[in-house]
């Protein structure tokens, strides 16, 4: 089978397009024809080798965290899955393979793929919708009523975390450019603003807020500005570094590291199925262009979600 790997962190010259075996479910295991994957920022650092120490992985690595596509195989011991469903699924960050024409996932984190959309925009879901829920549902809390700032809010992540406050109830103000004004609206922000201008604090903005989600990656001089945004007992999270708590106003923090959760995700596809999730696409590209993808993102000309077509 086709499959883009490594063997050597470091630039987009590592990434090779090979022929490997087809891998063999184990037990409590699926193989998964591979419809799409997409690409996610973290990939990148795995691939510079930037984050090797924190999430040890055995090369070679064949990237993609996020993988759609359709059961081909059950491994000993799986239930609830049969040969033909469509599926998606986020790997560990230890593990990955979404970029191969076949990958061998746990079958406890598999879930069925939305219905609504087509299969391969099912693997933009995954990792960011799993960020974003992890967040807004499971650090935050948000609960109806609340104020919540997503400063951020037109990326991939933020894009999602707007809507699952929304569906809470929250009101939400969107912090991000003007071209993604009329989209963030659509997702029922109660408030669109331009970027941050931390100096002018809060009340600039309409705060202090209940919430603030941080997917803005800043110097650490300028996180610790996000603070006064938050109301006195409120929380800030941040996916783009640590931002300091205020013991004295109990402003808590927490920060976001993004796991698999079968059960989250199946959430998050009921969500997209009933027409309260929408995912944000810019592009689809064929699974021999994934370095160029790579090289896009590093230069900053990857302007969103990007989906990886495999099948």
């Amino acid at each position: 089978m086709k499959a883009i790997r490594y063997h050597e962190f470091g630039s987009i010259e590592v990434l090779r397009r090979e022929e490997v075996e087809r891998p063999v479910p184990g037990a409590g295991q699926v193989l998964v024809k591979v419809a799409a994957t997409s690409f996610n920022p973290v990939d990148d650092h795995i691939r510079l080798g930037v984050l090797a120490e924190m999430i040890p992985t055995e090369l070679p690595i064949t990237p993609g965290l996020d993988v759609a596509g359709t059961v081909a195989e059950l491994g000993a011991g799986v239930s609830g899955l049969q040969v033909g469903d469509q599926v998606i699924a986020m790997f560990p960050l230890d593990a990955h393979g979404g970029a191969a024409e076949y990958a061998v996932v746990a079958a406890d984190l598999v879930t069925a793929a939305p219905r609504s959309i087509a299969l391969i925009d099912a693997a933009s879901l995954p990792l960011t919708g799993l960020a974003a829920h992890q967040a807004t549902v499971e650090l935050a809390e948000v609960k109806a009523g609340q104020t919540v700032l997503v400063n951020g809010a037109g990326g991939a992540v933020g894009s999602i975390v707007v809507q699952l406050a929304a569906d809470a109830g929250a009101k939400v103000t969107a912090v991000d450019g003007p071209q993604h004004a009329d989209r963030l609206r659509g997702y029922s922000a109660e408030k669109v603003a331009g970027p941050l201008d931390l100096d002018a604090g809060p009340a600039a903005v309409g705060g202090p807020f209940d919430v603030v989600v941080n997917h803005v990656r800043l110097a650490p001089e300028e996180l610790a500005k996000l603070t006064p945004y938050v109301a006195d007992g409120g929380i800030v999270v941040s996916s783009a570094g640590p931002v300091p708590a205020d013991e004295a106003r109990s402003v808590r923090t927490a920060s976001v590291w993004v796991a698999p959760n079968g059960s989250h995700l199946a959430d998050l596809v009921s969500r997209v199925d009933d027409g309260r999730l929408k995912l944000h696409i810019v592009d689809r590209r064929p699974l021999e262009e994934l370095p160029t993808v790579h090289q896009d993102a590093s230069n900053g000309k990857l302007l969103g979600k990007t989906v990886i077509v495999v099948a």
